[in-house]
């Protein structure tokens, strides 16, 4: 449930912070109706900005303004198809708990409540709109976990496998980050609509092959997968999480090298090799964990804050001056469980900091954080020693049985979403949506 936390609250404060100014218009159109809700145009074109923004570097990955459009708007659809459904089926999202995925990715980012209140201005979003937005991404995400306990079963024959698998008993233990086009087929597919599919699979791979387009432009503009916009990226797959059928050709290719069209159980798909790497390198098996010391301030927000950060600012400047972290902890601290051991909090599993493992990853043994917030007050860590570890026989399994857990339910709620999709009704208003239409022909 921590993984799936944050990976959600660094997920709803990428899509919407690095975002350009977008002007309110005087009158907000309708973009899309969807079954009884409504796409306001100031959503699309946010989230419009929201990719362009993210693909600043690499501009020409990105398809035509008006077919970028017309994706963007898709995944705008099926959000709201995704937060129909969860409604109902009972989910509910308290207030509270939208409260405390917001103070959540302020300090993950460093943020106090007022600074990101501002950025948000700066982007052009109101605190009420960040709200239902993180609303609705909670909901997706309870839906899916929903989804998951009632469609989704790992066995113990299928944990078993992959572990051998992970320690080099009958397998490498090569890992490989793919990337994917779809094109979608419904369930029950007629011989018309699987023609047009394999015709449009056959042209989009003649494109690459071509040199016309390279593979993650080519999925951006015409993948009918959810992650078409990240450029069709699948991340790290360990063997067991590659379907049989076309996993042996997969390790015979060279980084770059793409393979298909394949029919799988979702429609056609081509599938590219962006690099690999060895079981050693990605260290599947082997926990990181750091020893800490810290210093915690309680603060109530506002002039406290500033008031706490400020003082350990004092406190860290005195101990890089030689003055003993631990002394200073027993004597300032305001963590009654750790000050009489010197601030002392012992050993800790790298994933368990979350965010802040990255920066605690930058110091060197002995060196001591920049104050950092945590809920209820501010922070100074010391780094005292890291350590690698071999994970229990327990912790592996839990860890590849999500694994394969995860890959079973993107499939499984690819073709849930496919279904949901093809029973809506969506009326499509956009001037710019309509546009990719008519230009496709």
């Amino acid at each position: 449930m921590m993984k799936l936390r944050a990976t959600l609250l660094a997920t709803a404060l990428a899509a919407l912070l690095p975002v350009s100014l977008v002007h309110a218009q005087p009158i907000d159109r309708i973009a899309a109706v969807v079954n009884e809700d409504v796409i306001l145009q100031s959503e699309l074109d946010r989230a419009i900005a929201n990719i362009t923004a993210q693909y600043a570097g690499s501009a020409t990955q990105l398809p035509p303004a008006d077919v970028l459009a017309r994706q963007v708007l898709e995944r705008l659809v099926l959000t709201r198809l995704q937060v129909s459904r969860a409604r109902e089926s009972g989910i509910v999202v308290s207030d509270q708990e939208v409260a405390q995925a917001i103070a959540g990715i302020a300090q993950q980012n460093g943020f106090s409540p007022e600074q990101l209140q501002a950025q948000l201005a700066r982007d052009g979003m109101t605190m009420d709109d960040f709200r239902r937005s993180l609303h609705d991404e909670i909901a997706i995400q309870r839906l899916r976990q929903s989804f998951a306990q009632s469609r989704v079963q790992v066995s113990e024959a299928e944990v078993n496998a992959a572990l051998s698998q992970a320690r080099g008993g009958t397998a490498s233990g090569t890992q490989y980050h793919l990337a994917h086009i779809l094109v979608a087929l419904p369930e029950g597919a007629t011989p018309e609509q699987i023609a047009t599919g394999q015709q449009k699979i056959d042209g989009i791979k003649s494109l690459i092959d071509r040199g016309e387009m390279d593979f993650a432009a080519a999925a951006v503009r015409y993948s009918d997968s959810p992650n078409a916009l990240e450029g069709g990226d699948l991340g790290w797959r360990p063997e067991s999480e590659i379907p049989p059928a076309f996993v042996n050709e997969i390790k015979t290719l060279q980084a770059g090298q793409m393979l298909g069209p394949i029919r799988g159980s979702s429609g056609f798909q081509l599938v590219r090799l962006v690099e690999t790497r060895s079981a050693a390198e990605s260290g599947p098996m082997m926990l990181t964990q750091y020893h800490l010391r810290h210093i915690l301030i309680r603060s109530e927000g506002g002039a406290d804050d500033a008031a706490a950060r400020a003082k350990l600012e004092t406190l860290r400047a005195r101990a890089n001056g030689g003055v003993d972290f631990a002394k200073l902890a027993r004597e300032e601290s305001q963590d009654p469980g750790s000050r009489d051991n010197g601030g002392d909090i012992g050993w800790v599993d790298a994933e368990a900091l979350g965010p802040v493992a990255a920066k605690i990853a930058t110091l060197r043994d002995g060196q001591i954080s920049e104050p950092m917030q945590v809920p209820g007050g501010w922070h100074i860590v010391q780094r005292v020693a890291e350590r690698r570890s071999e994970v229990s026989d327990d912790q592996q399994r839990a860890v590849i049985r999500e694994n394969i857990g995860r890959r079973k339910l993107e499939d499984e709620y690819n073709r849930f979403l496919q279904e949901m999709r093809g029973d809506a009704y969506v009326d499509v208003r956009s001037e710019s949506v309509l546009g990719a239409r008519s230009n496709e022909g």
